[in-house]
């Protein structure tokens, strides 16, 4: 939801620095004031209904009598870390103005305040509680240091920008006056985003449903594998083509604002070229070697013998990347163009094929030790269906 929220945010913060006479403060004031407000109740909102997300996520056989005593530890957890999202909504806040001012490296080394929090508090846990099972329930000792530090770390992420929003002269100052100052436009364009997060987030319950409901079953070829996998194929994304696109945003949205299509065009093809050249030598390698690679990464402990499912669903995703990374520059493409209501039936589309591949893939295979690799492959293919689609609305336009 961050992600996509900036790309509403800059556009416009970048269109009132170039047009307003006070270089967007005001209306940037209105947008932070509004943010913040709106964050503050999404998070109260939710925190509330912990109970019932967990619930949505998580498949049947999570609230079975034998794993109750887990089932509780996963709501204990989701009270614990509900805040975290005022936190990420504050960062991405922050991060967006920064960024229409082309000062883009503060919000990249923020995490590192979060990952030392981190570091901190899981060897906290390894020195108070030691080595214990990883299928028992967390004690509410255990919860509190995992959920609150978790918390803390994402409130430092947060707060390491603040300073480096006053160097770069601007001064948050609270505006509750919304009514006719062109907010109406950025809410308009944000409705559409939230459209494209629910839809996102729709197919994930899906996902998880299915994946988790492998996990139940007493293999590790459900969500664990699945999670693991992800977050070793989108490493190359994140580094080289998030980098490229909060760059180029900014960039786009200025030729934009002027009229430049050509120009845009030329900034959204360069962002692809440059992440490609990166991002297709890391999707044969994940191919080629994506079961060696799992087996290096989570070869040992407990969990050793899960390692040849994750290199499977890693091998599925490898398939993927390069399709995924390059509607991922589309869609900026877009909303540097004010397009957020194509991106919404576009991300209909993509979240659409990959609940229905991932579906038949669960059914067609009746086997629990593919259901990572199978949901997967339906990832990859539904990026696969997508991008032409997208890729050619775009040529249009542009």
């Amino acid at each position: 939801a961050g992600g996509v929220l900036n790309t509403v945010l800059v556009p416009q913060i970048v269109r009132a620095i170039r047009g307003d006479k006070d270089r967007g403060e005001a209306y940037t004031n209105r947008i932070m004031t509004a943010g913040l407000i709106g964050l503050g109740l999404i998070t109260l909102l939710l925190t509330l209904a912990v109970p019932w997300i967990i619930g949505l996520y998580s498949a049947a056989g999570w609230q079975s009598p034998k794993l109750a005593a887990q089932y509780e530890s996963m709501i204990l957890l989701g009270y614990y870390c509900m805040p975290q999202i005022f936190f990420y909504g504050v960062h991405v806040l922050a991060g967006q103005v920064l960024n229409a001012r082309d000062r883009f490296g503060p919000m990249m080394w923020a995490p590192i305040a979060n990952n030392v929090v981190s570091i901190i508090v899981l060897l906290t846990y390894l020195i108070v509680f030691e080595r214990t099972s990883t299928g028992a329930p967390f004690t509410t000792s255990q919860a509190l240091l995992l959920g609150i530090g978790s918390t803390l770390g994402i409130a430092a992420q947060a707060a390491v920008l603040i300073p480096f929003l006053r160097a770069s002269g601007y001064h948050f100052r609270p505006r509750f006056d919304f009514k006719h100052t062109g907010l109406g436009k950025t809410f308009r364009l944000a409705k559409w985003t939230l459209g494209f997060v629910l839809v996102t987030q729709a197919a994930l319950v899906v996902v998880s449903r299915l994946a988790s409901s492998a996990t139940v079953g007493g293999k590790g070829a459900g969500l664990t594998a699945y999670s693991n996998a992800y977050a070793v194929w989108i490493l190359p994304h994140s580094l080289i083509t998030v980098s490229l696109a909060t760059a180029m945003l900014p960039a786009a949205s200025r030729l934009a604002a002027a009229g430049d299509l050509p120009g845009v065009a030329a900034e959204t093809m360069r962002a692809i070229r440059l992440s490609v050249t990166a991002l297709l030598p890391a999707a044969v390698a994940f191919l080629a070697l994506g079961l060696p690679l799992a087996h290096v990464i989570f070869g040992f402990g407990q969990g050793a013998k899960d390692a040849s499912f994750v290199g499977g669903a890693l091998m599925a995703l490898a398939i993927g990347l390069v399709p995924f990374t390059v509607q991922y520059i589309c869609l900026r493409a877009f909303y540097a163009l004010e397009d957020t209501k194509t991106t919404f039936f576009l991300q209909c589309l993509i979240a659409g094929a990959n609940v229905a591949l991932g579906i038949a893939a669960v059914l067609l295979l009746d086997n629990p030790a593919l259901v990572a690799t199978g949901l997967a492959f339906a990832y990859s293919a539904a990026y696969l269906i997508g991008l032409p689609v997208s890729f050619s609305r775009l040529h249009r336009k542009l």
